[in-house]
C-alpha cells in the first residue's frame, strides 16, 4: 500500500497540510519528508516501534545512534548535555547542514542514543517546512538519510518518492528543492571537538572550530 502523499509548497506551506503531517506523526506514522540537507525518513523521537521500522527500512543496527531534528538551540538543550564551548559552536552554525553528535540528557529514549557512548546526533534544519512540523508536533522528529543505496550516486526526487512511497506511511513532496547535500558531522564528545565526516557547510565550520579535526568514512 502506497504512502498518503502530501504536496506542500517549499516558501510557503500550508499550514493545514502541516497539521495532518503532525497529527500523523503523533499517532506512529513513518513519514518521508524534505528537509535542507535531502529526504529524510522520520517519525516521533519516543516512538519505539517506528525508529525499528525505520532502522529496518534503512538496514541500520541497533547499535547506531538516531540523528534526531530540533527547533533551535533552547530546544536542543533540552536533550542534550551542551558545554559553554559546544553551545557557542552550535549557535554560530546553526540553522544549517551540521549534525553535532552530543551526550544525551536523559529526555532522549535509550533506543535512539548509542548504548556504548550514551550519546545522539542533533540537527536544526534551515528549512521552513521542516520547521513549522517542528513547531506544531511540539517534540523532535528522527531525521534518518532517505538512501536507495550506500554508494555516492545521487537520485532524484522524484526517484526517492518512487523508492519510498511504499514502505512509509506518509510522504511530503514540494514544488522546489534545495537539497545541500548530506549534513557535516561534529562529536563534540569530548573538549577538542572532531570533523567525522566532510559535508554540506563544511567551510563555515572552521569559522568557529580552531582544534585540529579528523575524518572518517560514514
Amino acid at each position: 500500500m502506497s504512502a498518503l502523499l502530501y504536496s506542500i509548497h517549499s516558501k510557503t506551506p500550508e499550514l493545514r497540510k502541516i497539521r495532518q503531517v503532525a497529527d500523523a506523526l503523533r499517532q506512529g506514522a513513518v513519514v518521508l519528508y524534505p528537509t535542507d540537507s535531502g529526504f529524510t525518513l522520520g517519525c516521533e523521537l519516543s516512538n519505539k516501534d517506528a525508529i525499528s521500522r525505520i532502522r529496518a527500512i534503512r538496514n541500520i543496527p541497533e547499535t547506531k545512534e538516531m540523528t534526531f531534528l530540533c527547533r533551535d538551540l533552547t530546544n536542543l538543550s533540552e536533550f542534550a548535555r551542551v558545554s559553554t564551548h559546544a553551545y557557542r559552536t552550535i549557535k554560530g552554525l546553526i540553522p544549517g547542514p551540521y549534525t553535532f553528535i552530543l551526550p544525551a540528557s536523559k529526555m532522549v529514549p535509550k533506543f535512539a542514543q548509542l548504548a556504548k557512548r550514551k550519546t545522539a546526533g542533533i540537527r536544526v534544519p534551515d528549512n521552513i517546512l521542516v520547521q513549522l512540523l517542528l513547531k506544531d508536533l511540539g517534540s523532535p522528529i528522527i531525521s534518518i538519510s532517505a538512501k536507495i543505496s550506500n554508494d555516492d550516486v545521487e537520485h532524484s526526487p522524484d526517484a526517492i518518492l518512487a523508492a519510498f512511497t511504499k514502505l512509509v506511511d506518509v510522504a511530503v513532496q514540494s514544488d522546489d528543492y534545495h537539497f545541500l547535500g548530506e549534513s557535516t558531522l561534529i562529536d563534540m564528545t569530548n573538549e577538542e571537538f572532531l570533523i567525522t565526516r566532510r559535508g554540506a557547510g563544511y567551510d563555515r565550520v572552521h569559522e568557529f572550530i580552531e582544534t585540529e579535526s579528523s575524518e572518517e568514512e560514514s
